[in-house]
């Protein structure tokens, strides 16, 4: 049968429909179409949605909003995927009540056709509605239409509420067309929307600079991070790290004796990516300390990272796994001018690499059975996307609740690529967009473009790769701005330890820690003075006690005369948490003047007195119209969190 209805330009979709957007469960997905049929019928049309395997479909009636353009919302169902599709049809009975309406004010003194037409429809709905309620009250409404004495009374009767609710339940949708093929929502877990990421490496858990940490003595860490809030500890790899070639202090090409290594030269005596380093202990002490972990409410990310030392068991089992030199040698990384002595890249195009691609699989299968359900993957861009299409589909196939954090500061149709193919999350230009006009225009990019429907950004303000010049330049007062922008953009953040310490040595010239314990035991007082954990645990309480936080495409900017200062509003989706946030992006000197409050948006009277409460300190001011004054102190008060008292 041909397809009565044309049914277009779907939205929301991501190349065409080759890739699903991305919800949480109970999140809402509105979509569009354009719906239109020859002629002069009036279309009806619903959104289908149901749950990947289910046959069972929920509806929702689309309403028209001009031009031919229909819209509709569902919730996204449970984790898994969520398949919608649209459904129209030539609305017959609405068709008749339309025509019979321009009859009558057209002077038609006698509609008899007509009005066997339309008692014909209300009891073939009768027919369809079965032997119940609806059905005998059709009847009734088709005798009422059928003993109508004249062209108004009949109108009269079809155009009956009653009448119209029932003929909706019970519509004839034999000529009905349905858009093909079906579209997918990936729906993930509360979890890859709203966190709050602690990273920290095992070894430097106690912080002493002669020796490591074991597994055994990480709580500490782990307590300190969830009394300011967080409720993810990532760990960068915790696998053998290679001997050969092991880098020193500060990258130095030699490693004096009882030197560590970097954990990213993964593979040793000890093993591979499925062993761990045996200074922290062994892979019992690791799942004791994951049970600790999920015992206090929080969960562990791993760091799939796909380095070879030298010292690798694939090394040796499958050196066709790996890029050769023409002497035959196996070459080791670089990315000009860097080298990576201690590093063997893995050729994802050789001729076994269906086995190499099986083995990785395994690996993440392999931590996803003992209950690591988070993997922050390293450099994922420099990996065939290919890859990581299958790879990722094939572990939430058996692990749905699994989240993927892409690690690619790259180029922006890279870094869209990777989500587009299944990445949860992604690292973000966030990390070096510090004025107002730069963070105005890259997150109205992240949540009003496309890429709010696939791209969910984890708002990194450092990592143990980049110590961005804004937080070397700016000390103490730079990383409390950073922190209430990355806790309040976006639904999901993270720190690297010593971001509450204010840590901002670097090598000369470069965006790199000084002893970066990347390559070094790290020796640190986690409560030395000046750090900026009462900020951070209030900023996460802050982000739990309010729904508004809880998400990132419900951001909207509005103005200040002040380019240095900064206004946001968020708020939840019904509307009920309203957040707006006032930071100066200053670090060096006070900033103040006028912002315009979106009263309008918060439904507050344009003219009149409100209160609004500091959510960072307590505070309550009161507020009039549109137009207000701040003063914002990089010394005292770098922002306003506020809420609105009503």
């Amino acid at each position: 049968m041909f397809q009565t209805v044309v049914i277009e330009n779907l939205w929301p979709q991501i190349e065409g429909g080759k890739y699903p957007v991305k919800r949480v469960p109970g999140e809402p997905v509105t979509v569009y179409a354009d719906i239109f049929k020859e002629g002069h019928d009036v279309v009806s049309a619903v959104v289908k949605w149901r749950d990947s395997g289910s046959r069972k479909w929920n509806e929702a009636v689309m309403s028209p909003v001009g031009n031919d353009r229909w819209t509709a919302t569902f919730l996204a169902g449970p984790v898994g995927f969520t398949e919608w599709t649209i459904e129209s049809w030539g609305d017959t009975f609405l068709s008749w009540v339309e025509e019979i309406g321009k009859k009558v004010k057209g002077g038609a003194s006698s509609l008899p056709t007509e009005t066997a037409e339309g008692a014909l429809m209300i009891r073939a709905a009768a027919t369809r509605a079965g032997k119940n309620a609806a059905a005998k009250k059709l009847l009734a409404h088709a005798e009422a239409v059928a003993s109508a004495p004249d062209p108004a009374a009949l109108h009269a009767a079809g155009s009956d509420v009653g009448l119209a609710q029932l003929m909706a339940e019970w519509p004839d949708r034999s000529l009905a067309a349905t858009y093909a093929p079906l579209q997918h929502v990936r729906v993930d877990r509360q979890g890859a929307g709203f966190a709050a990421w602690y990273e920290f490496f095992p070894r430097s858990a106690e912080g002493h600079a002669d020796h490591g940490s074991t597994f055994r003595e990480c709580l500490g860490r782990v307590d300190d991070a969830k009394a300011m809030g967080f409720d993810v500890i990532y760990f960068p790899p915790i696998h053998p790290i290679g001997i050969t070639a092991r880098k020193g202090a500060n990258n130095s090409l030699t490693c004096k004796p009882g030197e560590p290594g970097v954990p990213y030269a993964i593979g040793g005596p000890a093993g591979g990516h499925c062993a761990v380093e045996p200074e922290l202990g062994s892979l019992e002490d690791f799942e004791w300390l994951l049970g600790e972990i999920r015992a206090r409410g929080m969960e562990v990310a791993l760091d799939f990272a796909l380095n070879c030392s030298p010292d690798h068991p694939y090394v040796k089992d499958h050196p066709e796994w790996f890029f050769h030199r023409p002497d035959g040698t196996i070459k080791y990384a670089e990315n000009p001018p860097k080298k990576y002595e201690d590093v063997y890249p893995l050729d994802y195009h050789n001729a076994g690499w269906k086995a190499l691609w099986d083995e990785l699989r395994d690996v993440l299968l392999f931590w996803s059975e003992r209950g690591v359900r988070i993997f922050r993957v390293d450099n994922p861009h420099t990996k065939p996307v290919a890859f990581w299409e299958w790879v990722i589909a094939e572990v939430q196939a058996k692990f749905p609740d699994v989240i993927f954090l892409s690690e690619a500061f790259t180029r922006p149709k890279m870094m869209q690529v990777l989500a587009k193919v299944g990445f949860t999350q992604s690292y973000t230009y966030f990390t070096w967009r510090n004025n107002r006009a730069e963070l105005e225009e890259y997150f109205t990019e992240l949540t009003q473009s496309t890429m709010h429907e696939y791209f969910r950004p984890n708002l990194f303000p450092n990592t143990p790769d980049i110590l961005p010049h804004y937080l070397q330049e700016g000390g103490r007062p730079a990383f409390m701005i950073r922190s209430v922008l990355a806790t309040t953009l976006g639904g999901v953040y993270g720190i690297y330890s010593g971001f509450e310490l204010c840590e901002n040595a670097a090598l000369p010239g470069r965006e790199e820690y000084f002893d970066s314990e990347k390559y070094q035991y790290k020796g640190r007082d986690w409560n030395a003075p000046g750090n900026i954990k009462p900020l951070i645990t209030r900023l996460n309480a802050i982000r739990r006690e309010n729904t508004a936080l809880h998400q990132t495409n419900n951001l909207a900017f509005f103005g200040s005369d002040n380019p240095a200062i900064l206004c946001y509003r968020k708020w939840s989706h019904d509307h009920a948490s309203q957040i707006l946030v006032i930071v100066t992006t200053d670090f060096r000197n006070p900033q103040s003047g006028w912002i315009d409050v979106p009263t309008g948006d918060l439904e507050l009277p344009p003219d009149s007195a409100y209160q609004i409460e500091d959510l960072l300190t307590g505070e309550v001011f009161t507020w009039r119209g549109a137009r207000n004054y701040v003063s914002l102190d990089p010394g005292s008060r770098v922002a306003h969190i506020l809420r609105i008292r009503k």
